[in-house]
């Protein structure tokens, strides 16, 4: 199926226009890899109007700027964005769905996501009033201390195409909460929303200039954007390579960069385990948004007394899940974002069989699907950890098995990865969960479940995954940079020069 899409500009300065050289990309549908419209490509010289225009919204004359606006003001208008992308959630939904293969109601969840991180990051403003001029305790009665906690300036986001607008609103919203002006550089290959979210920023008045919307390639917008000098921070999330990249562009400048990046998380399924809930939460902790997720638990890490009962289980009901168009209704697994995704996932698949693990279920294209970048939900069995898929993210419906026998065994299997995103454990003895969780190499941990995420709680990884976090108060501080101010306050003199006495 396909939609009307709208046809839309670069959001420069708060409002729409055309890329300088006047470029333009397709857009594919991956379920019937027809062209359905196309987005508009900036380039560097498109990148400087934007920063320019970032520039500008903060250096407003008689503290009219973003930065010097209250966080109460900056928050109406986050509030305002919210109330709107709510009221179009349904076509919100819809163009994502066809944009990047995800299914229609897991579209419309992440939407509501949109909406309720606005609204988070609104409060967190409104607070923020309050905490400025913070004193800080001293040793001495002669000085008095404070803080202040002032917004970093102009911020580059860049942004990926598995939660296209949810991902952008992660960075979009605590960046304007802390009176950061923005430019936002979503996925060339799930654009749609993000634009929408510019003509959202039109409709509620949005001052001009603090967020800029530039859509395009990252090798002509990205790079550029990650390079500049008056771009005072980048915040990414993407490859583990790209962020590497983006990381030695902003060390030439000694600009603050924060990462989200890969991960290979293992969830670890313990004997005593209820074996439905288990199974559900090994399929859904892989297979959810097609498994193009940053933080799927994509190595089953099980205990070899119930491994063959859960496997089992586990293919029974996949065969079960509906791969179909994400528009239909009661479809559980789209099409993958693009061709190229597409056959690398498939490669993936391929040398894993060639360096002899078994394809337990799945590894091809669905035979009833003709068209669109699909791929069966598949397990793969016999693994070692010296193969490809077990080292490699894959960012598809692919879940790698290995078998432990003791808990020392199964977490030394649990962090033997570069990446440190996310890890979960099931169990019923919630000791040994705790004991596993502090064992954890990892940013996040799941007990009894895999993947739920909160705006309120810190989202990030540590060694390859990336710094720092998003999401929560540690959102807000990605964006706010600490000013000290002590002030001497004794009447009398500091004494460390005496005067010569006058003649």
């Amino acid at each position: 199926m396909d939609i009307p899409i709208p046809t839309r500009q670069l959001f420069i300065n708060g409002d729409w226009k055309s890329p300088i050289l006047n470029k333009r990309i397709p857009i594919i549908n991956p379920s019937t890899q027809h062209i359905i419209g196309d987005i508009p490509a900036a380039t560097k010289e498109d990148v400087d109007a934007a920063v320019a225009a970032a520039k500008t919204a903060l250096s407003r004359n008689k503290g009219a700027d973003w930065a010097s606006a209250s966080g109460a003001v900056r928050a109406r208008y986050l509030r305002a964005i919210a109330a709107k992308v709510i009221e179009k959630k349904t076509v919100l939904a819809k163009l994502e769905a066809v944009d990047c293969g995800k299914p229609l109601d897991e579209a419309a969840w992440d939407i509501d996501d949109v909406a309720g991180c606005f609204e988070f990051y609104a409060d967190l403003a409104e607070k923020l009033d309050a905490k400025q001029k913070a004193p800080v305790s001293l040793p001495m009665d002669t000085f008095k201390s404070y803080v202040l906690r002032e917004p970093i300036g102009v911020v580059g986001l860049i942004t990926p195409w598995n939660y296209p607008l949810l991902m952008a609103t992660w960075k979009v919203a605590p960046a304007l909460a802390a009176g950061c002006a923005a430019i936002l550089k979503p996925s060339e290959l799930a654009s749609l929303t993000c634009l929408e979210l510019g003509e959202i920023c039109k409709e509620v008045d949005l001052p001009p200039g603090v967020l800029n919307i530039l859509t395009g390639l990252g090798h002509e917008a990205g790079a550029p954007l990650a390079s500049h000098p008056d771009v005072d921070k980048i915040a990414f999330t993407g490859s583990s390579a790209t962020g590497s990249k983006i990381m030695t562009a902003a060390a030439q400048l000694v600009k603050p960069v924060s990462l989200e990046l890969g991960g290979k998380s293992p969830l670890i399924v313990f004997e005593d385990v209820d074996l439905d809930k288990a199974a559900e939460w090994a399929i859904f902790g892989c297979f959810w948004t097609n498994g193009q997720i940053c933080s799927a638990t994509s190595r089953l890490i099980v205990h070899e007394s119930i491994a063959t009962e859960l496997l089992n289980r586990m293919v029974k009901w996949i065969k079960n899940i509906k791969i179909s168009d994400p528009l239909e209704e009661g479809c559980r697994l789209g099409p993958v974002v693009s061709e190229g995704q597409y056959e690398k996932i498939l490669k993936f698949i391929s040398n894993a069989k060639s360096e002899g693990a078994t394809i337990l279920t799945g590894g091809s294209r669905p035979e009833h699907l003709k068209k669109g970048f699909f791929v069966e939900p598949t397990i793969i069995t016999d693994v070692t950890t010296s193969m490809q898929i077990w080292k490699e993210e894959v960012f598809g419906p692919v879940l790698c098995v290995k078998t432990f026998s003791t808990e020392e065994e199964a977490i030394d299997l649990a962090n033997d990865t570069i990446y440190g995103l996310g890890a979960a454990v099931i169990s019923n003895d919630l000791e040994r969960c705790e004991r596993i969780t502090k064992a954890f190499k990892a940013g996040i941990v799941w007990i009894n479940c895999s993947q739920p995420c909160f705006t309120q709680a810190p989202w990030g990884g540590i060694k390859r995954s990336g710094f720092g976090r998003e999401l929560g108060e540690w959102g807000l501080d990605n964006y706010l940079s600490v000013k000290q101010v002590t002030q001497y306050i004794s009447e009398e003199p500091w004494g460390w020069y005496q005067p010569p006495a006058k003649l």
